[in-house]
């Protein structure tokens, strides 16, 4: 049986560091495509751009009416302050 503050424990319990803008890019998408559901979600990575700067990439799939859709959502933030620089939107079909 684990203790609690296990090493273990505490692993199991701590969110990935891309956690906080996946929640994010949800709910900007969401914001976008009101009448749409987001059914998946993907992260699909980091990337580091210099100058303090980095991005973070999801691939959302959206449910609507009368179709089915993938959205990129591409988050530029400065990394010391967490300060979003911009979001980028990129539908897809696939």
């Amino acid at each position: 049986m684990e203790r609690a503050g296990s090493p273990l424990q505490k692993e199991q319990q701590e969110e990935p560091a891309y956690a906080k803008w996946g929640k994010l890019a949800v709910e900007k998408v969401k914001e976008r495509y009101p009448e749409d559901k987001v059914v998946d979600y993907l992260h699909v990575g980091r990337e580091e751009l210099g100058e303090g700067k980095a991005s973070e990439k999801f691939k959302l799939w959206l449910r609507g009416e009368d179709r089915e859709f993938g959205v990129f959502v591409t988050i530029t933030f400065e990394k010391a302050t967490d300060e979003v620089i911009d979001i980028q939107y990129e539908e897809t079909d696939r």
